[in-house]
């Protein structure tokens, strides 16, 4: 008997060492995937001259967005080449949850070309993990999610409305990386009225448009377009796509938001779906 429970034993633990041994593998394939997006993205930064900001730049714009150049940035401000932000916050995956999940995240964004990666650890229970990969490099969009940084249950690439929403995901997130809504940067700017202005950024032959709301001393306060594409029900639907910023700090020179929420207006209603914090930031610049 002492022999039948020793060897039984002695299976569990190959077993079990056959199975730590294997999810290893996976994890480090996972991550050298990961790596690799984010080396694609630094290789493709474009070491052009880029003229530094001048506020002579500004005459011509709507009256919020220069008000808006003129409070976060200095004159003579270089422009950013690459951002980097560590995240910190919460996301609520279905918009019927009731629970919210911790993240933790690092972004990497450069605009020339106009690309970025999101790299995110969403905490489902304790030692329980999925892996959130979100890039824009090329033109294509992807998104990629990986149980406990290993075996992914779900990949999607290079779709048009992938695509086209990633692009719309850079720009209103650009407030974090602000010489990427410059004109120089590509940007044109149509006014609304005094507090609101709407943001057109083309490349890769698609065409985005992004409401920004501007309050009375200079900062974004929020975003919103109801052309944004998100998958609902196993489908691309257009939805009214809305974000708010706050807590605007003093980061490296620049005035930046360093909390940030975004969510969709669904028919059944508001769905908040991100919250979060910049917890670091970095920024290599233009010289």
């Amino acid at each position: 008997m002492e022999s039948v429970i020793a060897m039984g034993i002695g299976v569990l633990f190959a077993v079990v060492a056959v199975a730590g041994m294997l999810l290893y593998v996976m994890v480090r394939r996972h991550r050298r995937g990961r790596e690799e997006r984010v080396a694609q993205l630094i290789r493709a930064v474009e070491d052009v001259h880029a003229e530094h900001v001048s506020f002579a730049m500004l005459d011509g714009l709507p009256a919020p967005v220069a008000r808006y150049f003129r409070y976060v940035l200095v004159d003579g401000q270089a422009r950013i080449r690459l951002a980097t932000y560590r995240q910190a916050g919460e996301i609520r995956l279905d918009p019927a949850a009731q629970k919210w999940l911790r993240f933790d995240a690092t972004q990497w964004v450069t605009h020339a070309p106009v690309a970025f990666v999101w790299d995110a650890k969403i905490h489902l229970a304790p030692a329980f993990h999925v892996r959130v990969t979100d890039a824009f490099l090329a033109g294509s969009g992807s998104g990629e999610v990986a149980l406990q940084s290993a075996i992914v249950v779900a990949r999607e690439q290079n779709q048009p409305q992938l695509n086209a929403g990633e692009l719309y995901r850079y720009l209103a997130e650009a407030p974090w990386h602000p010489t990427s809504l410059l004109p120089e940067a590509g940007v044109r700017w149509q006014a609304v009225d005094a507090n609101t202005a709407i943001a057109h950024l083309e490349c890769y032959g698609m065409t985005v448009s992004v409401e920004f709301r501007f309050n009375t001393v200079g900062e974004i306060t929020s975003i919103y377009t109801a052309d944004r594409y998100g998958r609902f029900d196993g489908d691309y639907v257009k939805r009214p796509w809305e974000g708010f910023f706050d807590n605007y700090q003093l980061i490296d020179g620049m005035r930046i938001p360093t909390e940030g929420r975004v969510g969709w207006h669904l028919p059944a209603g508001w769905w908040l779906f991100w919250k979060g914090t910049l917890v670091d930031v970095a920024f290599e610049y233009y010289q």
